[in-house]
């Protein structure tokens, strides 16, 4: 099997391997995944943070040899949590955003599959309670809908929930519907605590959305926007339009916080 590498900011991850194709994620920086078919111009892959398959343009990506794979896969990397850095490449500066992974990192120096890389910033490493998942999400706001979307430059819903979790260790599927069996259930809303997730479904009782519960019964989460919204028993409620926006299926703690 062969394996790649994204070495750029964020790449689309497409339904079909051509460029019209519906965009049903995205690669950030120090994504690695598994390479399950080529052809000329795109590989199919199976990315290695959420198990999650698609196609990518083989002009964006960089290969891995199988033993630098297996030592990315070995070392834990950390996130980056500042809403936009860079990183230094040779004479030139590489723009990377909030969630970008950066593995193999050493003495602020980084080598991967033959380019050097140097980071002055810090990185987010390791399980982290549910404050600071709260305050991760309220760096995404005001981040526009983009279907697919992983970054603060365009995201989507349970590409929102996603990303804030795991800059903050904690791994969730890419799809709401995916996420939604993740977790234990809580009965009612008012055994819910900040930072867990509430799940929303459609007519037929599909989930379609996601967003991470905040305290006061707020929610935020990506609907047009990354926004802050009022929830209830029924769902989200927009102060403006005083209208529900989506209904409320269940709430979900991904996590049980341990406490000395």
């Amino acid at each position: 099997m062969n394996f790649g590498i994204c070495l750029l900011n964020a790449i689309p991850l497409r339904k079909e391997p051509f460029h019209s194709a519906e965009m049903i994620s995205q690669l950030l920086f120090g994504e690695t995944f598994k390479i399950l078919e080529a052809n000329r111009s795109w590989l199919h892959v199976l990315l290695d943070e959420d198990n999650y398959s698609g196609w990518v343009s083989t002009n964006q990506i960089v290969y891995l040899d199988e033993t630098e794979y297996a030592e990315i896969s070995q070392e834990p990397s950390g996130y980056i949590e500042d809403l936009v850095t860079y990183l230094h490449k040779n004479d030139s500066m590489l723009p990377i955003s909030l969630g970008a992974k950066l593995p193999l990192l050493r003495n602020r120096q980084m080598h991967v599959a033959n380019q050097h890389f140097i980071y002055d910033g810090t990185l987010k490493t390791g399980f982290k309670p549910k404050s600071s998942i709260v305050a991760t999400a309220h760096f995404y706001l005001q981040s526009p809908h983009l279907s697919g979307g992983k970054t603060p430059f365009g995201i989507d819903a349970s590409g929102f929930t996603q990303m804030v979790y795991r800059i903050n260790g904690y791994s969730l599927l890419r799809e709401a519907y995916q996420q939604a069996s993740q977790g234990e259930v809580l009965s009612f809303i008012e055994e819910s605590e900040a930072g867990d997730v509430a799940f929303f479904d459609d007519e037929e009782g599909n989930i379609i959305h996601s967003g991470i519960i905040l305290n006061n019964n707020h929610i935020i989460h990506c609907f047009g926007e990354v926004r802050i919204d009022r929830i209830d028993h029924s769902g989200i409620y927009n102060v403006a339009t005083k209208k529900h926006t989506h209904n409320l299926r269940v709430i979900k703690q991904m996590f049980r916080e341990v406490t000395n």
